[in-house]
């Protein structure tokens, strides 16, 4: 995404064309009965994805089928959460015949050829964020899902919780009047992950936290389109990926959005936003808030226990995403209308500025910087 207006304005005649249906034949509804999930990897984030489906009812959710590309870590992963089948490649689990969705959890470099395996073998597909690694990628998974008509939506499990759509519903009821100013901070300390290092599995902290903010100005300040203006700028890695950043975007309307990142830096992940009447904050995990304060009170939308110990904070909140999904499916739908794939492909469009304005080149692709070796996430 270039920084000059007549770009933007080319951006927003893409979105809205984006959004316009095809004339296509509607696609068939889900089964009744529960929504049978594959599992691609069985890695950390896959953990707490099977966790999060546990505090649900077993006639909506099951878990069928989980896939790594070590055997004997999809078979123990079975084994821990009952799951029926267990397979050593993505390959066996796109042609398991009994799948109504796939969430795919693998790292970053491998989102683009894992969803097109599964988008080209018809299988519905939950993809962790980012969707994949550039706008280019992005568009391609968008474009293949489009063409066979088959569900794909980006796993922003922000826009899914309580606490989030108790916000939106503040704005459509005009308790701040038009927001105008977004402020935001997430940060961890986050050096014990070594893909986060490599520019070649889609490391730094802009592909990691940085689309949580994006996602959120684009949903809150985006009503009249993408931002007008993006400036990036922070401090790299070593290894020459993004460490810490700070991102301003300005969009139609005079609003504004200022946001920092930093995957080696404790941050409160606070979220202020602010309009004409008054303002409202998430006071921490902007990414997965269960507190809104808003007029002086503290709303609280505490998250069902795990039943196991979980590997990031509020994992179980997945569960809403999942839900969606499944109301997705049932009622034949291709694309979530609260996380659609025109805004996906938008936020990726951002975070390729970002990154460029950084001073870095394609994510995936390396500039002689030794890689750490692939892993599930």
């Amino acid at each position: 995404m270039e920084s000059g207006r007549d770009t933007h304005r080319e951006a927003d005649r893409d979105m809205d064309r984006d959004r316009e249906p095809e004339p296509c034949p509607e696609p068939p509804r889900a089964r009744p009965g529960p929504t049978r999930w594959g599992i691609c990897s069985a890695g950390a984030i896959s953990h707490d994805f099977a966790v999060a489906l546990q505090t649900l009812p077993a006639t909506e959710h099951t878990v069928v089928a989980v896939a790594a590309r070590d055997l004997g870590r999809a078979q123990d992963f079975a084994r821990r959460f009952g799951v029926p089948r267990a397979y050593g490649s993505y390959e066996e689990l796109a042609e398991d015949p009994d799948l109504d969705v796939v969430y795919v959890g693998t790292v970053n470099s491998t989102h683009l050829s894992t969803g097109l395996l599964f988008l080209r073998r018809g299988r519905a597909v939950l993809m962790e964020k980012p969707m994949a690694l550039g706008a280019r990628e992005v568009a391609e998974l968008v474009r293949e899902a489009r063409e066979r008509r088959v569900f794909l939506m980006e796993g922003f499990w922000t826009r899914f919780f309580p606490a989030w759509r108790r916000l939106r519903s503040l704005l459509s009821g005009g308790a701040l009047g038009v927001p105008l100013v977004l402020r935001g901070s997430l940060g961890f300390n986050l050096g014990g992950v070594p893909r986060l290092r490599s520019p070649a599995l889609g490391g730094g902290v802009l592909l990691d936290l940085g689309g949580y903010g994006l996602q959120m100005a684009l949903a809150l300040l985006g009503g009249g389109g993408p931002p007008t203006l993006l400036r990036a700028h922070g401090v790299l890695h070593p290894t020459g990926v993004d460490e810490s950043v700070s991102v301003t975007l300005e969009f139609p309307g005079r609003a504004l959005a200022a946001l920092t990142f930093s995957m080696v830096a404790e941050l409160p992940g606070a979220a202020e936003l602010g309009g004409p009447r008054g303002w409202a904050q998430f006071p921490s995990h902007m990414n997965c808030p269960t507190e809104l304060l808003w007029g002086g009170h503290l709303e609280q939308f505490p998250l069902p226990p795990p039943a196991e110990p979980l590997n990031f904070p509020h994992s179980t909140g997945l569960r809403y995403e999942a839900q969606h999904v499944r109301e997705c499916l049932l009622q034949g739908l291709t694309e979530s209308p609260e996380m659609p794939l025109a805004e996906s492909e938008v936020i990726a469009r951002l975070l390729d500025e970002a990154r460029a304005q950084l001073g870095l080149g394609p994510a995936g692709v390396t500039t002689g910087v030794t890689a750490d070796p692939p892993s599930d996430r």
